[in-house]
């Protein structure tokens, strides 16, 4: 489906062109889904984009799933070890079927979810399939090789640290969050990283435990049929065995008191402010958090009074972050500031908490809430230009409920939000217990 006849089914153009009434659908791809006896699900999403096609693999598996005190950081660890050969082909034979291909091939780990994605010709699928399924079902990788790969997630982490946002979002989870596992990022705890070569038997547990099929989704986008996806998927995951484990995720106890933490950094730098809020987990049935991310886009986007004032008219802050992500449990509404000068932190800081403040009280006008609905359906739309684009866009619900039909029925909710309901869920989240400020100054510095 291209672009143009998107647009035209997802804001109903009435043009003689379009030759039949579309619902309106912010993903009105025609999909199947087939589940096998295993627990693996297949999302089948046949498009008119020629000749390519898109694999992504979804586990349900991210740091969310590291409940074991010292044992952070191995979803991410695994998405380097999955590029390290199994059983029938070695890293070099892997890499040699994919670069044949002309394969791009990579894969990116969250809180919730590791996904695994190759773009390829149409007719390399049989063989692409052939080589994932050997990895997510004979996965094989020496001790030495092992060691390897924890010694570049270290790197990777002394990398990030060095780099003050990543240091401020990483006490910001830790300050927030005192018993779910949201309280350390996709990276985990230095002090973990630095123990993971020692820990190759736990790797193959953590494998064990979460690189099975009832944790799996795998989504085919492109020049496909469900025919041929189905067949496939049978043909080389039908034998995976079914897993028996369940990870007790600690659920995170309320918030009765506003939390402070403040970062000295070593080196130059102009500080940094997050101030963050609890707020609601996913969902495409309740209101709260739908109508908190239309609220976002109002109260703090680069169209708000706020951004306008502090970043363009009088210039005190440089770096703007809105973040609210789609998680599935409660996550943290932040936005992320740094200060161009020390001595405006604390008025940088009022004006926020005012911002907050303030969308607990008001209604945001009518109009201004359909024009950003509108901006987000549109932008959404705009996203899902190839096949490559769908996929990429859809795994990250799909992450979260398993099903493309999530994201329709998140717009539609969309539509439903009031501006009452924005100040309602304002007035439940944004209050200062649920409130948590991280401060972020070169050594010395003003806090």
């Amino acid at each position: 489906m291209k672009l143009f006849t998107l647009l035209l089914l997802l804001f109903s153009v009435p043009l003689s062109i379009v030759g039949q009434t579309k619902e309106r659908k912010i993903f009105p791809y025609n999909y199947t889904i087939d589940d096998l006896p295993n627990g693996l699900r297949l999302v089948t999403i046949p498009t008119d984009y020629p000749n390519l096609v898109a694999l992504y693999i979804v586990v349900q598996t991210g740091s969310r799933n590291e409940v074991e005190p010292g044992k952070s950081g191995y979803a991410h660890l695994f998405e380097h070890l999955m590029f390290r050969g199994s059983e029938n082909f070695t890293p070099a034979e892997r890499n040699e079927i994919l670069k044949r291909a002309g394969a791009s091939d990579n894969a990116s780990t969250w809180d919730d979810k590791t996904i695994y994605y190759d773009i390829f010709s149409k007719e390399d699928l049989d063989k692409v399939m052939q080589l994932q399924a050997d990895a997510f079902q004979r996965l094989k990788y020496a001790e030495d090789a092992y060691k390897t790969e924890t010694r570049a997630v270290l790197g990777e982490y002394n990398k990030n640290s060095a780099n003050p946002t990543s240091k401020l979002y990483e006490v910001l989870r830790a300050t927030a969050y005192k018993k779910h596992t949201y309280s350390h990022t996709t990276m985990g705890f230095i002090e973990d990283i630095e123990d993971m070569p020692n820990q190759y038997q736990y790797s193959l547990e953590f494998y064990k435990r979460y690189y099975r099929p009832e944790y799996t989704t795998i989504v085919v986008v492109g020049d496909v049929t469900q025919a041929q996806a189905l067949g496939l998927t049978k043909k080389y995951f039908g034998e995976w065995k079914r897993g028996n484990y369940v990870p007790q995720i600690p659920a995170e106890p309320e918030q009765t008191e506003a939390r402070t933490a403040h970062i000295d950094w070593p080196s130059t730098t102009n500080p940094y402010l997050a101030v963050a809020f609890r707020g609601p987990a996913y969902s495409d049935e309740k209101k709260d958090k739908a109508a908190l991310d239309i609220l976002a886009s109002i109260a703090f986007g680069e169209n708000s009074d706020i951004y306008q004032r502090l970043v363009l008219k009088e210039q005190k802050v440089d770096d703007w972050d809105v973040s609210f992500d789609n998680q599935i449990d409660p996550e943290l509404f932040a936005i992320t500031a740094r200060v161009k000068d020390p001595k405006d932190m604390d008025y940088v800081r009022e004006q926020i908490l005012a911002a907050f403040k303030r969308y607990t009280q008001e209604l945001v006008p009518q109009d201004k809430l359909d024009a950003t609905r509108s901006r987000m359906r549109y932008r959404t739309a705009l996203s899902m230009n190839s096949s490559q684009a769908i996929a990429r866009v859809i795994t990250q619900y799909i992450a979260l409920k398993r099903t493309p039909e999530t994201i329709n029925k998140l717009f539609d909710l969309y539509d439903q939000i009031t501006p009452a309901d924005i100040r309602d869920a304002a007035a439940r989240y944004f209050v200062e217990r649920n409130r948590t400020i991280v401060t972020l100054s070169q050594k010395g510095g003003q806090k």
